[in-house]
């Protein structure tokens, strides 16, 4: 599958606000989402390991407010981001559903790919 333009590399800052996108997960709609920590692009599956429920408190916000970890809004789980695995609340140990990041120069600068696999797939446009 193509790799997917998410967005030019210089909106994914640090521990900053994250860019989503429509998504199926296995046939189900759904959003993944796409993250910057220390300094490298990070992307998941929008649904938290205790309960498949979108993570974000606000659209696109992820982190905590040190942001060094990511949240799910709902249940309060706790996330390392360069890894997805649950460090505290209700799903320690268990870790968020990883997407593939590419961060490549293009002819109008840096930007981050999404490389969709046969689970994870761009929601179909209409």
């Amino acid at each position: 599958m193509e790799p997917v333009y998410i967005c030019d590399a210089l909106a994914l800052v640090d521990g900053g606000s994250g860019v989503r996108a429509n998504a199926t997960y296995l046939g189900h709609d759904t959003t993944v989402f796409f993250v910057r920590f220390d300094g490298v692009a990070y992307g998941y599956l929008n649904q938290c390991a205790h309960v498949p429920m979108e993570l974000d408190w606000n659209e696109g916000q992820f982190f905590d407010d040190s942001g060094l970890y990511l949240v799910c809004a709902t249940h309060g789980a706790v996330y390392t981001p360069e890894s997805g695995r649950c460090v505290g609340g209700p799903c320690r140990g268990a870790k968020l559903r990883a997407v593939r990041v590419e961060e490549r120069e293009t002819p109008s600068g840096r930007a981050i790919f999404w490389l969709p696999d046969d689970d994870v797939r761009p929601a179909a446009v209409v």
